[in-house]
């Protein structure tokens, strides 16, 4: 069976500790500053289990669970597109303004997998952790997400060099039967919205720190582990009309705080090794996967705001001003750019192995391209908007006041 909406609501019900304000929130999936953001990501769930977006959005296993085509590892380019017009189909239903979608950390994964190879390196019994893991959240579609960056404190020193040497997640104990963790990670995109989290470390470390270079995957129900959530904009938003975005899509941060938390071996994929914690993402096509999906939802977004640029022109009128067609061009222009570079990475992508990964160069230069031009395509809608964009209606009830209705 397709994972549902409804599935991913039940999932979440799974006695996660959730901060917010000060106070231990219950059940987040009803929370007002979360609910909103749950039911969007449900609802991608949804879109897929749809029987008329089955082929589209989904594939058989190898195990013969029917599953997102996100954890589809394509083996050609025909593949590739089939999978990435899956991506672009689930960032169309939030018009790309989910970032930590499903998709994302499910491409990390898969591109770890294709190299499972230096996993069996760093320890047999470390790759069959991980290859276990894969088919499980595989065959169940689990949202996993990640946290990957140490806290902020002080930059000029490294993990180890902080005032509390537990500040960073790092190994405190283990045994027999796993690794206990005590310490902080960062960025927790989405941890609220998801099921798993997978406990890694991106930046670089320095011999001495061998106990922070680790790899595990958890649920986030697991006792212990604490999700220290940032303020929610969904909470102040009056309504979907008020509000558009963040009353549906505001998918939450969390600092991950691991209280001693017990960490199975069967769930641990690098065991004190700095290296290896690099390796799993940049000597694997996971870095290149999981940023793949990223400029694909960009190239989603980017559309929608065009679309929105020219509604500004159509409903000022000023679709036929010079300056107005120039502006216009330019944007259509940006989302070319980055629609052309996401094709040339899939028709210039190379084989890992058996499996058709995306260039790697084409991908960090539409990175770069993307960054420098966000925020002029924002000022451009800007200009267009005007004096629009301060004098809103206070509310959507001044549509229905009689006392303002008419002006």
């Amino acid at each position: 069976m397709t994972k549902t909406g409804q599935d991913h609501l039940d999932s979440l019900r799974d006695g996660r500790s959730v901060y917010l304000d000060g106070q231990l929130v219950g059940d987040v999936v009803d929370h007002p500053a979360y609910r909103n953001a749950i039911r969007s990501t449900a609802g991608l769930y949804d879109f897929q289990a749809a029987p008329e977006n089955q082929e589209l959005m989904t594939f058989e296993s190898p195990t013969g669970a029917r599953v997102n085509r996100s954890w589809q590892m394509p083996e050609s380019y025909d593949d590739l597109l089939q999978r990435r017009r899956a991506l672009e189909a689930w960032a169309e239903q939030t018009n790309g303004f989910l970032g930590r979608s499903p998709d994302h950390v499910a491409s990390s994964l898969c591109g770890m997998m294709m190299r499972l190879d230096l996993f069996e390196a760093h320890g047999v019994e470390r790759a069959k952790a991980f290859s276990d893991y894969f088919e499980y959240v595989r065959d169940n579609d689990r949202f996993v997400t990640y946290v990957v960056v140490s806290p902020q404190a002080d930059r000029s020193k490294g993990v180890s060099g902080q005032a509390d040497e537990f500040l960073t997640a790092g190994i405190c104990d283990e045994d027999s039967q796993g690794i206990t963790v005590k310490g902080a990670k960062m960025l927790g995109t989405s941890c609220i919205l998801a099921n798993e989290v997978l406990l890694g470390t991106i930046q670089p470390m320095q011999p001495g720190e061998e106990k922070y270079a680790f790899s595990a995957s958890i649920p986030l129900g697991t006792k212990g582990v604490k999700l220290l959530s940032r303020k929610s904009y969904e909470a102040a938003a009056v309504s979907e009309f008020d509000n558009p975005l963040s009353y549906r899509f505001d998918e939450n941060d969390a600092v991950v705080y691991f209280d001693e938390v017990k960490v199975p071996w069967d769930r641990v994929f690098v065991h004190r090794d700095p290296a290896m914690c690099r390796a799993q993402y940049h000597e694997t096509p996971a870095h290149v996967f999981h940023n793949y999906q990223a400029q694909v939802r960009l190239m989603v977004k980017l559309r929608f705001l065009v679309g929105v640029a020219r509604k500004i022109a159509e409903t000022t009128n000023v679709l036929a001003y010079p300056q107005v067609v120039e502006s216009l061009g330019a944007l259509a222009g940006q989302v070319g750019l980055i629609e052309g570079m996401v094709y040339g990475m899939e028709a210039k992508g190379t084989y890992v192995g058996k499996y058709y990964v995306p260039d790697r160069h084409l991908m960090y230069a539409s990175q770069v391209q993307a960054q420098q031009m966000y925020p002029e395509v924002i000022q451009a809608i800007r200009q267009l908007a005007g004096g629009g964009v301060i004098m809103l209606p206070s509310g959507a009830v001044d549509f229905a006041s009689p006392e303002t209705a008419g002006y």
